[in-house]
């Protein structure tokens, strides 16, 4: 933890009506600084505090400490989330060196994509736990009213408990690798540490289970669902997708509850979204970026807002990475799937598809000039597909079929013949395989992928059931002929998968906090 401790320096300019926020991290080695308690003293620098953590979460810092604001790479919730995520995956082919390591799973406890996942992941963490407590006692004295408070504190449980369930997907294994989610898990730090004292105590503790992980995780969305303001209102334009609210804790509860298999409990989170959300009739809308922030569509929840001042840069943005600079393209595996129908709306050049030099990139983020594409963190498609999901697991495949369609139907060129009926699937693992693939489909390019294959992990579906890590396209491998449908082409996977025993299904604890905190336990055989 001394490692992954910093000091947050926070100053505003407030230009008539707009405000911008500019954090710098600073490395301590030794703590010679801390968090200074003006940061709470007024209501004005405690909203400004609160811009800062969601900085952190979209920004963060990579190596070392950046030379300008956006000298980060966009850990753990911007730009990395949804590269990293797609890497480990086998629906992207690396086309350089860029994401390499984590393409063909050759990283190790130094490996900088890796670390700072768990680095900027744990920064995150305590920032929001430094906000929990200096809000706490702001509300205490009097310089902000409790309403305020539970508002800013709801907001930091959210992130909290999101980022926890992030790193577990990467450093754990999945809910049901034991009997009872009694395996380890990792720390859930829930102290702010600026303090000799605190480092002291908070690096010495040790990994909780994973199922002690869930359970302060769902509790801190329970909280975040209840103190969050925003949230009650069904008008999509006063809705604020870039920042956390309770419809963000609700629908990030489908998703831990999809993890652990608890079907109904799905069922029960997802309906508190009927009537405030909708899928857009142009599966497109959810990625327009016409003003900079993706946010005017009834389908986005919560995104990770950039602007042209504070985006992870050249090195990772979005736009960036997946189209100008051409670093990931659509792997053929996905792209020649028969079941991604040819003419499917996603597949349409120009709108969701950028080709350059014939090969297949996504045009989810187009904005290679000043980066503003916002990463989509969780949208309403991902609801309904997991309340899908659910009712196929239960038996109930005309429910099941419903949600399927709903997203399906909208991206088909023919809706009225090409949609699925209740012939197309007469058991229940002929549905659920059918929802996987959409979302294979429906979400690719959006960082979805590893935690699917994570929870998939031993599924009592054998035909669902994922096994370590799939075989992959060699870097670099895709040619024009890849992409051209209808002719024959064989998809050669050199890279081998990687069985699910194998240590590299999991990323190793960073080696900087193992030398600080030796008792944590490395992950076994790194």
């Amino acid at each position: 933890m001394k490692n992954i401790i910093k000091t947050i320096l926070l100053s505003a300019v407030v230009l008539g009506m707009s405000s911008c926020t500019e954090e710098k991290v600073i490395d301590l080695k030794p703590i010679n600084n801390i968090l200074s308690p003006d940061a709470f003293t007024t209501p004005t620098l405690i909203s400004t505090y609160m811009n800062g953590v969601y900085n952190a979460a979209a920004i963060g810092q990579y190596n070392a400490a950046p030379t300008s604001p956006n000298g980060g790479r966009g850990y753990v919730w911007g730009a990395a989330y949804v590269e990293q995520g797609e890497a480990r995956g086998e629906d992207v082919v690396n086309m350089a060196t860029f994401y390499e390591l984590t393409y063909r799973g050759t990283y190790d406890p130094t490996t900088a994509n890796n670390v700072y996942y768990w680095v900027d992941g744990y920064r995150l963490i305590n920032r929001c736990n430094l906000m929990i407590e200096g809000t706490n006692e702001a509300v205490a004295k009097g310089i902000i009213t409790k309403a305020i408070g539970d508002n800013y504190i709801g907001q930091s449980k959210f992130l909290r408990a999101i980022t926890h369930l992030e790193l577990l997907t990467y450093f754990a294994r999945p809910y049901h690798y034991t009997p009872g989610a009694t395996h380890p898990g990792i720390p859930y730090r829930t102290v702010g540490v600026n303090t000799f004292e605190e480092i002291e105590s908070e690096s010495a503790k040790p990994r909780n289970t994973v199922a002690d992980c869930y359970d302060k995780i769902l509790a801190d969305l329970n909280d975040a669902e209840a103190l969050i303001t925003s949230g009650s209102s069904t008008a999509f334009a006063s809705r604020p997708i870039g920042r956390a609210s309770k419809w963000a804790a609700i629908a990030f509860k489908t998703r831990l509850y999809l993890q652990k298999r608890d079907w109904p409990n799905v069922l029960v989170e997802g309906a508190k979204l009927n009537g405030a959300f909708a899928l857009t009739a142009d599966p497109y809308a959810p990625f327009q970026n016409t003003t900079g922030t993706n946010a005017s569509n009834s389908e986005s929840i919560f995104s990770i807002q950039h602007s042209a001042t504070a985006n992870p840069g050249v090195n990772a943005a979005l736009a960036s990475i997946l189209k100008d600079r051409a670093l990931v393209c659509i792997s053929p595996i996905i792209w020649r799937d028969p079941q991604w129908l040819a003419d499917d709306k996603r597949r349409e050049d120009g709108k969701f598809i950028y080709t350059a030099s014939s090969i297949k990139y996504t045009n989810k983020y187009t904005d290679v000039t000043n980066r503003t594409d916002a990463a989509p963190i969780i949208r309403y498609a991902e609801v309904v597909l997991n309340m899908a999901e659910a009712q196929a697991r239960q038996s109930n495949l005309p429910a099941a079929l419903t949600l399927l369609n709903s997203v399906r139907n909208r991206s088909l060129a023919n809706p009225t013949t090409q949609a699925y009926t209740a012939a197309s699937f007469t058991t229940d693992a002929a549905m659920v395989a059918a929802i996987l693939k959409e979302r294979r489909i429906e979400f690719l390019q959006e960082g979805r992928r590893w935690t699917d294959i994570h929870r998939l992990q031993g599924d009592p579906i054998a035909a669902v059931a994922t096994s370590g890590i799939p075989a992959k396209m060699a870097n670099a491998a895709p040619t024009a002929a890849a992409f051209v449908l209808g002719n024959t082409y064989v998809i050669a996977t050199p890279i081998a998968a990687i069985p699910a025993a194998d240590r590299r299904f999991l990323w190793p604890i960073p080696q900087l906090e193992m030398n600080t905190n030796p008792g944590l336990g490395q992950n076994p055989d790194w």
